[in-house]
């Protein structure tokens, strides 16, 4: 928070620690130099009580979105992640389809196992279940694990904690999904802050401020975020986001053109299957939109 980290040493002791200077000044694409998951070597001024972080380890993996600041860069959420889960709410905020593609694109091309938590369902009418199970087709039909739960539902709460146990696990979703109440349901002991949804639009309420890690009681630990609107693709070659859709993965081997772009090429297998119905044309325009908002490959690609 601000300029300070705390720091988890390998005696399982906190320590407060800041940034060095050269460090922070590093000219990066992300607005913060460092992020919850690092891997960090420190000394520590016992008289003045405060630590210095000397090194950053390279990081194995992460998780971006866009930073609300600078258009130009991005905030990394957090890093070393085995398992990213991403909060999903039909209503009351929606979590749109788009938004869960790039959230899955991005673990995809960092290797980091995803699932998707459909949470609130105990407020769901009718007409929400049926959207929600549509969701849900799209998804396990390509092969992602997806749950329903609520803060009402025990059995559910326990097949997460499986999930969780012993790994470095990313929560994230748009505000007010649920993503801190859920946190308090797996682990009691850690009584994170929550509110109620906004009268106002109905939108979601900022109640985590930071990124923060929680180890928990049952073995792994835990990352809360704040609720997030967009997730950044910055570090992705274009020409290689087909391959982070598995559906789109299965087909291209039958195009016509090796570096078939699947937009407007003869003989596109891609092309064909959305057309068929065999990819879910909402998957196909996440794709087109993905590649239309790179400015370099649009410039070289759509004039």
């Amino acid at each position: 928070t601000g300029s300070l980290c705390q720091v988890l040493s390998d005696n399982k002791k906190q320590y407060s620690c800041k940034l060095k200077g050269k460090t922070r000044l590093l000219d990066l694409d992300f607005t913060n130099p460092i992020t919850v998951g690092d891997v960090v070597e420190f000394t520590f001024d016992i008289q003045n009580n405060i630590g210095v972080i000397e090194r950053i380890y390279d990081r194995k993996n992460y998780i971006i979105r866009k930073s609300v600041n600078l258009s130009h860069k991005s905030q990394v959420i957090a890093s070393n992640i085995d398992l990213a889960l991403l909060i999903v709410t039909i209503k009351n905020p929606v979590t749109s389809l788009n938004f869960i593609d790039r959230f899955l694109i991005q673990a995809e091309a960092y290797g980091i196992e995803s699932k998707l938590i459909f949470n609130k369902i105990d407020l769901y009418d009718k007409k929400t279940r049926e959207k929600k199970l549509k969701y849900q087709k799209i998804y396990e039909d390509i092969g992602y694990q997806t749950i329903s739960t609520s803060i009402y539902n025990p059995d559910k709460t326990l097949e997460i904690k499986q999930l969780l146990k012993n790994k470095a696990t990313v929560l994230t979703g748009h505000s007010g999904v649920g993503k801190s109440s859920l946190i308090n349901i797996i682990d009691n002991k850690l009584k994170l802050k929550t509110k109620n949804i906004s009268n106002y639009h109905n939108q979601g309420v900022h109640t985590t401020t930071y990124t923060e890690m929680f180890p928990l009681d049952f073995g792994g630990y835990i990352i809360d975020t704040p609720g997030i609107k967009g997730l950044g693709l910055i570090d992705i070659d274009m020409h290689l986001l087909a391959g982070y859709f598995p559906e789109m993965t299965y087909y291209s081997d039958n195009c016509r053109f090796k570096n078939c772009m699947h937009i407007k090429e003869p003989d596109c297998a891609v092309l064909d299957a959305v057309k068929n119905k065999l990819i879910a044309e909402s998957r196909y325009k996440s794709y087109l939109s993905m590649l239309e908002e790179n400015t370099n490959y649009r410039r070289n690609n759509y004039n």
